[in-house]
């Protein structure tokens, strides 16, 4: 079985006693030196009193065992608390000699729940598609990739009609459906002319409008609690707004479908096995808590769970308010440009061999600066050239420029081999771990690989059944992460010469340190895919 942190600071808590969590992870590489995990004295004393911890305690922490459980090489009193450390050869060996169960997601047994991720601003054309709707699109997108590693079943609405829009998309690696057709409205168009309130004075409706339906019976009656805006009365029924509709119901509705026709992975279809997220633009959220009313007003089948995902505002500093989505992509990519011409001397631009790697550091750039925030909280852009550079440390571009290191290498070490300067790589049950004693070796393991499959685990958690309207993400650990793990790995690359001189008393250490960075490969291309981007060979 996979080694878990999770399971391991579980056992550990365990082993204390009755009461909440105590021990945490270290990450920072000073304390890693000397230890993994600690249990702060102050929750000690909460726990035990001015006692020491009971010698049998102690014990029992090092004797521990159990499925995912990391082995335990001491356990001691320290001035900060209790100090663990693992059986780091161990963990080594553990990991390392499984790394395809590390670099993927926790699959779980049967399916997931069924969720359709809703995005409105994708209803209209790139050029009118604002720096914070993007955001919102991009992490739609991140998020239903993310549920689908979980075998949560997703169905993205709208489907797009703009003939500009798939293009865009694609430029963005967003991946998401077109349609061609519109869903039937007609059955809500007639109980929406049957719920029409009377018109006051007169009042003239715009193009398109079939009159106003009251909502204030709905939201006195589940909105107020659930966060809905108290404000809310009346809403003006369009044919573009019913078409909207149609679509969610058509998604909802081909789900029940599927499980009539006994279809696999299908059990539990209907509108109360599913759950709708709307990931909205704060200046989209209150039309869209009309649109959930409005669907309960109009269908008797719409779903019980609708969440609201709130992306928050986005800011850019030195920049018109009215820059669009496009605009933004070709500032980017103009600046990628750029910067790789001051890098190798030369205009690179309209050479055909870095067409696709301008592109796809254009957009690691973007993602990266739109998704590396919370979701739900502001966004502050800066558009300067700096944010492009390959020597920052946070940005989607260091990210790249490091995995197409990490691929350089690789390649290096298969050309010595072709050369007959280094063997084939052994099995790895053959390799020996304890030669790996490097500080930033550690780091990497126990910060990048061992963690990941818990991290994949969080990103895709959905509160499906918490109360209140609003629903909160953390789509932005997985930038942050890749971020991490991009700053540890060139530190430790910088420092440590991996294809070392080819003597055989060296190829030990060189082979575990190439199974180690096969570990970080495999994790980093991971965790890119969950981003939409490929990784680079070369920058």
């Amino acid at each position: 079985m996979r080694l878990g942190l999770e399971e391991t600071l579980g056992a550990l808590n365990a082993a204390l006693g009755p009461g909440g969590p105590v021990w945490f992870k270290e990450t920072r590489a000073r304390h890693l030196r000397a230890r993994d995990f600690l249990a702060p004295r102050r929750a000690l004393r909460a726990r035990f009193g001015d006692d020491e911890v009971p010698e049998r305690v102690v014990h029992a922490i090092v004797a521990l065992q159990g499925p995912g459980v990391a082995p335990v090489l001491r356990c001691a009193a320290t001035p900060a608390g209790l100090a663990l450390q693992l059986q780091r050869s161990a963990v080594f060996e553990r990991v390392l000699g499984a790394v395809a169960a590390y670099a993927a997601p926790t699959v779980p047994p049967a399916p997931g729940p069924r969720v359709v991720l809703h995005c409105p601003a994708l209803r209209g054309s790139p050029c009118a598609l604002r720096l914070s709707q993007l955001r919102a699109v991009l992490v739609a997108d991140h998020l239903a990739r993310a549920l689908r590693t979980h075998r949560v079943n997703v169905r993205l609405v709208p489907a797009v009609r703009d003939p500009h829009m798939p293009t865009f998309l694609q430029q963005l690696q967003v991946d998401w459906p077109a349609a061609s057709e519109r869903a039937a409205s007609e059955a809500l168009r007639n109980r929406a002319l049957a719920e029409l309130i009377p018109a006051r004075n007169a009042e003239a409706l715009p193009p398109g409008a079939l009159g106003r339906v009251c909502l204030k019976e709905l939201v006195d009656e589940r909105g107020r609690t659930a966060g809905y805006d108290p404000n809310l009365d009346s809403c003006l029924v369009t044919e573009d707004l019913l078409s909207v509709l149609a679509e969610l119901q058509q998604a909802v509705q081909d789900w029940a479908e599927d499980s009539c026709l006994g279809l696999a992975g299908a059990p539990d279809a209907g509108a109360d096995s599913c759950m709708v997220v709307h990931v909205v633009s704060c200046e989209e959220e209150f039309q869209q808590q009309k649109l959930d009313l409005l669907w309960w007003k109009l269908d008797d089948q719409a779903p019980l769970r609708q969440k609201h995902l709130v992306c928050g505002p986005v800011k850019v500093a030195g920049a018109p308010a009215t820059l669009t989505a496009p605009e933004y992509y070709e500032l980017r990519h103009a600046q990628v440009c750029k910067a790789s011409a001051l890098k190798h001397g030369r205009d690179l631009a309209q050479d055909p061999a870095w067409t696709e790697i301008f592109s796809v550091l254009s957009v690691a750039t973007i993602k990266f600066e739109m998704l590396s925030t919370a979701p739900q909280s502001q966004l502050l852009l800066a558009l300067a050239d700096s944010s492009i550079s390959t020597k920052g440390t946070k940005s989607g571009t260091f990210v790249m420029y490091n995995c197409a290191r990490l691929a350089t290498l690789f390649e290096g070490y298969k050309c010595s081999v072709e050369q007959g300067l280094y063997p084939t790589f052994p099995p790895v049950s053959s390799l020996d771990f304890s030669l790996l004693h490097d500080e930033g070796e550690w780091l990497l393991l126990f910060n990048s690989v061992l963690p990941f499959p818990d991290l994949l685990s969080q990103t895709a958690a959905l509160a499906c059944t918490a109360p209140g309207l609003h629903i909160a993400v953390r789509t932005e650990m997985v930038c942050k992460f890749l971020v991490q793990l991009s700053m540890d790995f060139s530190s430790y690359y910088n420092r440590v010469h991996i294809l070392g001189e080819p003597r055989p008393h060296l190829f030990g250490q060189m082979f575990a340190r190439l199974q180690l960075l096969r570990a970080v490969r495999e994790v980093l291309h991971t965790g890119l895919a969950l981003l939409g981007l490929p990784p680079l060979s070369h920058i």
